[in-house]
C-alpha cells in the first residue's frame, strides 16, 4: 500500500534516441568504457562529463547498495539495478540531449525488489558531511518517515543550490520495468 505522503510514481529519464532502461552496468567493463567515452567525445550529455574510474566506481557502488539493500531484507533479482526517481524531476530530462521519460505506479511493483538512496546514488553514497542519510539504503516502507524528517528534494532543492540532493533515487533490482516501455 502506497502512504500518502509518498509519491505514487517512480520516474525514468533517457536519451530518447538510445531508449529507455539502457543501463552501462548490464554491459561488460570495456564495452560499457567504450560507450562512455563515444559520450564524452560527442559532449552533448550530462554522462559526457562523468570521471574517467566512473564505470568502475559505479560497479561499486552497486556492489555495495545491492548488499546494503540485502542486509534491510530487500531481495534484489539482478545484479545491477535500473534507475528511476521517487516522483518526478524534470531537471533530470536535461542531462540528455533528447531526453524522454517514462513513469511507473508503485503499486503495479514488486516494492521488495527496489532500494531507495535520499539522492542520487553517487553523492548519497560517496559525500561525507555528516547528513544522516549518507552511505544508507532505504526501504520502501521507509520512505514516509525519511520523508517526513528531511522532504522531497525535488521541492526544496529543485535547482541544485542547496546540496547535491535533487531526487530521491530508485534503484530497481528487476526487469519487471522493462514490460512498461512502450
Amino acid at each position: 500500500m502506497v502512504d500518502n505522503n509518498v509519491p505514487n510514481y517512480l520516474f525514468h529519464y533517457y536519451e530518447q534516441s538510445v531508449g529507455a532502461f539502457k543501463n552501462l552496468s548490464s554491459l561488460p567493463v570495456n564495452q560499457a568504457e567504450g560507450i562512455l567515452s563515444n559520450i564524452r567525445q560527442l559532449n552533448q550529455s550530462f554522462a559526457s562529463k562523468r570521471q574517467a574510474n566512473y564505470i568502475e566506481l559505479r560497479i561499486e557502488l552497486e556492489r555495495r547498495i545491492r548488499q546494503l539493500f540485502i542486509d534491510k531484507g530487500g531481495i534484489p533479482k539482478k545484479s545491477f539495478p535500473h534507475y528511476m526517481t521517487l516522483g518526478s524531476c524534470d531537471w533530470l530530462k536535461g542531462w540528455y540531449k533528447d531526453g524522454g521519460s517514462l513513469q511507473i505506479a508503485i503499486e503495479n511493483l514488486n516494492l521488495n525488489s527496489i532500494s531507495f538512496t535520499y539522492g542520487d546514488s553517487f553523492p548519497a553514497m560517496r559525500v561525507q558531511d555528516g547528513k544522516p542519510y549518507r552511505g544508507q539504503v532505504f526501504t520502501f516502507e521507509e520512505l514516509p518517515r525519511l520523508l517526513e524528517l528531511y522532504g522531497l528534494p525535488q521541492v526544496w532543492n529543485c535547482d541544485g543550490s542547496l546540496a547535491p540532493e535533487r531526487y530521491i533515487e530508485a534503484q530497481v533490482w528487476d526487469d519487471e520495468v522493462l514490460k512498461y516501455i512502450v
